[in-house]
């Protein structure tokens, strides 16, 4: 257990940080969630307008420390692969 005031502040700072961090993992992840669904439902139009927020939430994503650079990376070139894949169809 804590004892100074300074690292039970750190304490407090840390639960916080904490909750923020996992709103915004899940935040990430249903909006991934949502767009791999609807390239598997083959609904380009769909899919197509919801990239530009998806991948605008992964950058993010990977800028506050959520996930890792090359993570948000890979997941930027598979759904765009899937998504020429699926116009191209």
């Amino acid at each position: 257990m804590a004892n100074t005031v300074s690292s039970l502040k750190r304490v407090r700072i840390t639960e916080g940080r904490t909750e923020v961090n996992r709103i915004r993992r899940t935040r990430l992840r249903h909006q991934i969630r949502s767009l791999r669904r609807l390239l598997e439902a083959k609904d380009a139009k769909s899919a197509t307008a919801i990239v530009p927020k998806t991948f605008s939430l992964i950058d993010r994503s990977a800028k506050w420390g959520i996930i890792k650079k090359n993570t948000a990376a890979r997941y930027k070139s598979r759904i765009t692969l899937r998504l020429r894949k699926l116009a191209a169809a």
